[in-house]
């Protein structure tokens, strides 16, 4: 077996209402993720916008899959900077009159669009005091999506799709799960890290969770803390809260050693 490597690159934002200045962070980001040798660089869910939920056009930046003016400056800078780059999410229009996906867009170095996956879990939630519904504006996917990347076979997911993990077990053996997240405060406080080094532990693969991280302009709060795990469920790289990036290198030679011997996943049932 020839040992492969990829460098990822976690880029926790903080993410505003004005898009436009999301995009400048984020291709700031992006730059030093690529200086630092970064291959595949992964922006968190909603980096594009976030701002309150009673703000009637938030939804006014949504574009056609395949067209618009943040689509065409995100494969510019996939190809500028020669990265894989997730696009943790944007607001894509649906069939649906004032409903939309939740989507993540993956860009290969030459600019091309290689995956988009629309989140399939829409996350509800309400504490008394902390109330969302993903479902008012948003319509579900119902693919699941995994694409390759300098040999690694990476898979698709975002935010409280974490929580189900029947999802993961849908894509078969992979190497590499993303999931680009806006984790509550409250839910990450107490699920975040037990979840993902979960996932990681039981798909016997890297996991990479990058979130949003703290007191948003809009009243909103996340709760950062992205991390990054190796198969084996240890935590290679994280951050506290606040504008962020944490690295990792990824390695084939890891990924057999802990299914040699441990062999779950070749002891599946179900």
């Amino acid at each position: 077996m020839t040992a492969k490597s990829l460098k990822v690159a976690a880029l926790q934002m903080l993410s505003v209402p004005d898009w436009q200045m999301n995009l400048s962070t984020a291709a700031r980001l992006i730059k030093e993720a690529a200086s630092n040798s970064a291959r595949l660089v992964v922006l968190p869910e909603f980096f594009i916008q976030i701002c309150a939920p009673e703000l009637k056009d938030r939804f006014a930046i949504a574009e056609e899959l395949g067209n618009g003016v943040i689509q065409t400056e995100l494969a510019r800078l996939a190809v500028e900077h020669q990265v894989y780059l997730l696009a943790g999410s944007i607001p894509l229009k649906s069939a649906i009159m004032d409903k939309y996906y939740n989507a993540a867009l993956m860009y290969a170095p030459d600019g091309n669009l290689l995956c988009a996956y629309n989140k399939i879990h829409l996350f509800k939630f309400n504490d008394g005091v902390v109330a969302y519904d993903e479902g008012v504006n948003f319509v579900a996917g119902d693919k699941v999506i995994c694409c390759e990347i300098d040999g690694f076979k990476v898979g698709l997911s975002i935010c409280y799709d974490l929580r189900f993990p029947e999802l993961f077990r849908v894509m078969g053996v992979v190497d590499v799960i993303l999931l680009p997240s806006a984790f509550t405060y409250q839910t990450g406080l107490a699920h975040w890290e037990l979840l993902a080094r979960a996932r990681a532990v039981e798909n016997q693969c890297y996991f990479v969770a990058v979130n949003q991280g703290g007191e948003h302009e809009s009243g909103r709060k996340t709760y950062g803390h992205s991390l990054i795990c190796d198969p084996w469920g240890e935590v290679l790289a994280s951050c506290a809260e606040g504008e962020q990036i944490i690295y990792a290198e990824l390695s084939s030679l890891r990924l057999q050693e802990v299914r040699s011997k441990l062999p779950a996943l070749e002891h599946r049932k179900l």
